[in-house]
């Protein structure tokens, strides 16, 4: 007989809170190096299959696609089924993505797994800020989400360099299996630390599919026609065009369904607004960033996929360890103040790039990467807690899913922009008649800038994350 919330609470007393933190911290671990891994492969893949950068990016972006749309579904499941079903149904979705990815036969194939994956990770990637919020007291929730940012930053952190190793000596089908020990200790862990009884579960209101299709369709129309900017333009023009429709059809379909996917009334709150542009235009650079660093090391300057992965470990043991101190610090200085800083440290280490060169040092590549993740160290953990103070505590899940969810919009609207613009950058160096003919870093440098250029943008949205001082009495 599987144990109660009270028997579990009973028994593990002040530390359960943690115990569970813990448990969602190591399911997200996973869907993060499922998602971060694969960057360091792109090169091999697009040999294997013989795929240009265009359609090599869909190994990222439909694996963001698909963890943007679940994203939205995470309150209502959560809701219906509770924490542990919830929870351990999406490990299990995971772990099949990953374990089929592997023997992937052809691209359709493959693509479809990452598409799983995805589907999967969205379920997964709100879920620990839930438990944060609801869980914890407002005085420990910078400490909560700098000791989870701590354990999530560690996938990433490492996953480029395992990933590196693994496709030189065992080729790029041996990435897919990495999720599989940690999905199996999850599921262990979900049996002993998870109860049955959610005080989440019991809502069975029906599944607002209608908004779903819309958001799916105008996301999915939305990235396409940003690759067919490539090859037809007409084609592309409609397909933006009705992607526009569509997306103003679902945000004028939830401000009318009370039961909808996304509650819009949480962007009548002014920080949860900006917060909500902020993770947009974060994500964006981030995501685009994330997926352009490895190709860069091998296309432009011809590292080893291991080389390329090793580059930025030094700067995720660095991340891992200025997340604590920035939980900390959210605890006690505006969150608007730490998420500028942390912006314009992630500008700075993109601009830096974007005068790099074949003479760069190996070092010096390790040294801007450290800056980048500084600043990424001090965004996570502030984003979502300034974005959400204020908010109504009956709209903390939905807020938190939401605030995910545009986040990886961004990413995947990044993923996609990054691959289009490096394939018509190389391309326009390939027809530069120039002693530097056919260079593809300054192709790598140009796309380089357009990150930069984004997240100092959002510099201008987290400023007006400030908190609303008190009306005077």
């Amino acid at each position: 007989m599987q144990p109660t919330l009270e028997q579990l609470r009973a028994r593990y007393g002040t530390r359960y809170k943690w115990l569970v933190l813990g448990t969602v911290m190591i399911g997200t671990m996973a869907s993060i190096l499922s998602s971060t891994i694969v960057n360091v492969a792109v090169p091999d893949l697009s040999r294997y299959f013989t795929l240009g950068q265009e359609r090599a990016q869909w190994v990222s972006a439909g694996f963001m696609l698909a963890m943007t749309l679940s994203m939205l579904t995470t309150p209502w499941l959560l809701l219906r089924f509770g924490l542990r079903r919830t929870y351990s149904g999406a490990i299990l979705l995971l772990l099949f993505g990953g374990v089929v990815g592997g023997f992937s036969i052809n691209y359709p194939m493959l693509l479809s797994m990452r598409v799983v994956e995805g589907l999967a990770a969205g379920i997964l990637q709100p879920i620990p800020s839930i438990v944060v919020l609801r869980a914890f007291e407002p005085h420990e929730q910078g400490k909560a989400m700098g000791v989870f940012g701590f354990g999530v930053v560690l996938a990433p952190a490492i996953g480029p360099s395992v990933g590196g190793v693994l496709v030189e000596y065992f080729g790029w089908r041996s990435i897919f299996f990495v999720v599989v020990p940690f999905c199996l200790a999850v599921l262990f862990m979900v049996r002993r630390l998870l109860a049955v009884n959610s005080p989440m579960a019991g809502d069975t209101r029906p599944l607002d599919w209608k908004g779903l299709l819309l958001a799916g369709l105008g996301i999915i129309m939305l990235l396409n026609g940003m690759v067919h900017l490539h090859e037809s333009k007409l084609q592309a023009v409609g397909l933006l065009l009705a992607a526009i429709g569509m997306l103003t059809g679902f945000v004028v379909y939830q401000l009318r369904n009370e039961g909808g996917l996304m509650n819009m009334q949480l962007f009548r709150y002014r920080q949860f607004a900006m917060g909500a542009l902020v993770a947009f235009i974060y994500g964006a650079g981030l995501f685009g960033s994330t997926y352009l660093w490895p190709v860069y090391m091998q296309i432009a300057l011809h590292y080893a996929p291991s080389q390329a992965g090793v580059v930025l470990l030094p700067a995720g043991i660095v991340l891992a360890v200025t997340i604590i101190m920035a939980g900390k610090l959210a605890d006690r200085f505006s969150p608007n103040i730490l998420v500028s800083i942390g912006l314009a440290l992630l500008a700075l280490s993109f601009a830096l790039m974007a005068f790099g060169s074949r003479s760069t040092s190996y070092l010096m590549l390790m040294g801007i990467a450290i800056i980048g993740r500084v600043g990424l160290g001090f965004v996570l953990p502030a984003l979502s807690l300034g974005a959400m103070r204020g908010v109504d505590y009956n709209m903390i899940a939905q807020g938190a899913s939401t605030i995910n969810f545009i986040r990886q919009l961004g990413g995947a609207i990044g993923v996609s922009l990054v691959g289009i613009v490096l394939e018509w950058r190389l391309g326009a160096q390939q027809g530069v008649t120039s002693a530097q003919q056919g260079d593809p870093v300054q192709a790598f440098n140009e796309t380089f800038v357009l990150v930069a250029v984004l997240c100092a943008m959002a510099i201008l949205a987290a400023w007006r994350m400030r908190p609303i001082p008190p009306a005077p009495v």
